[in-house]
This record gives structure tokens, sequence and C-alpha cells, in this order.
């Protein structure tokens, strides 16, 4: 049994269905949610034609470091400030949103079951699944429709560094999941599972 804010946490390739499951999780749960994207590091130091060359999808490129220590923050019922980045940018804005600790807080990422001091703060692990087609279909429409890109920079970049470093970092995280989702699966099925594992480590 959890002390304190329980942690449920969400990992799995760019595109499978993270954010959407982490949704209706909680709705299901009447959770706060957590997202890695906010952990971006700074770029402000750098010329914006250098920002674009970083590798945004290597776990170096997130302060893993203050998530940590903001996810142990909520695990003991702490409010924590949370950063604000802007893609558009690369940058920081400066700005933080205060989130509260919840009964649950989800924690969702690319990389959420990648460091091992992130690991042991969970409660609940869960990894979602998809093949590269489909993740890179979803990741297009998104990252077109939010982020301002274009098809063509989208596919370039998933072909040079999502796809290569999900099968270094992120799939193999697999492994440490209490709960596998399919991103095809009925996200209502997805949710119960998810739930029946939280309400048995409540237990």
């Amino acid at each position: 049994m959890a002390a304190g804010t329980y942690l449920i946490g969400i990992a799995g390739p760019s595109g499978s269905g993270k954010s959407f499951l982490a949704r209706h999780l909680k709705g299901a749960l009447g959770a706060e949610v957590l997202e890695l994207d906010r952990y971006y590091r700074d770029l402000s130091h750098l010329p914006p034609a250098e920002r674009a060359q970083v590798n945004f999808d290597a776990p170096e490129a997130l302060e893993h470091e203050l998530l940590i220590e903001q996810a142990s923050l909520l695990r003991k019922r702490k409010a924590v400030e949370l950063p604000v980045y802007d893609f558009a940018t690369h940058t920081r804005t400066g700005r933080t949103e205060l989130l509260q600790p919840s009964e649950v807080v989800i924690v969702e990422g690319l990389f959420t079951l990648h460091w091992p001091g992130l690991r042991d703060l969970l409660d609940t692990k869960v990894y979602v699944d998809l093949h590269d087609e489909l993740c890179l279909a979803r990741r297009t429409v998104r990252d077109v429709r939010e982020r301002g890109r274009t098809v063509e920079s989208v596919h370039e970049q998933y072909r040079a560094t999502v796809a290569p470093m999900a099968r270094g970092y992120v799939r193999p995280t697999i492994a440490h999941a209490d709960v596998v989702v399919v991103g095809t699966e009925r996200v209502e099925d997805a949710v119960t599972r998810v739930v029946e594992h939280y309400r048995r480590s409540k237990r």
C-alpha cells in the first residue's frame, strides 16, 4: 500500500496513447496528471537554429533530477511548482503552475519507467504498447495541429531519432510494467485493468 499520494506511472513510445489513457484515468480516479513533457531542459542559451538540432527523444533531454524531486514531494502530499515548457521555442517560459497533490497522481511520458529513481516512487507502473506505423500517424496529426510542425519535419525526426530512441530507451521499459496496455484496445478496458491493479495495491 502506498504511503501518501498514490503514483501511477504511464510510459510508452510517442503516439501510443499515453496521454489519452491518462486523461481517462484522471476522470475515473479523480487524479491529477504530471506530464514529463514539462521537464525538457531549457535551451534559451543556444541560438534557435542549434536548438532544433537537439535530440529531444533521448532521456538526457529531460531534467529528470527535477522530475524525480517533484514526484517525491507529491508522493509526500506536498504541492510543487511545475515548469512550463514552450515547444515552439524549446525554452522554459519562466512561469510555473502549482500542482496540489490529490489521492492519486498520474505521471505520464516516454521515459516514466526508464529512471530507477522514478520507478521506485511509482505504485502502479503501466506501459502502453503500439507499433511504429500507427505511432507515427498519430504523432504527425498531433505535432502538425498542436506544435506547428510540417508533415515532412515530423516524419524526418521520427526516422532519425524518435523510432531509434524508442527502441533503445522506451520499448525496453515494458519489462518494468505491472500492466501492459495495447494502444488500439478500448480505452475503457485499459482503464478497468489499471484501476483493478490500483485497488489491489491499496488493500
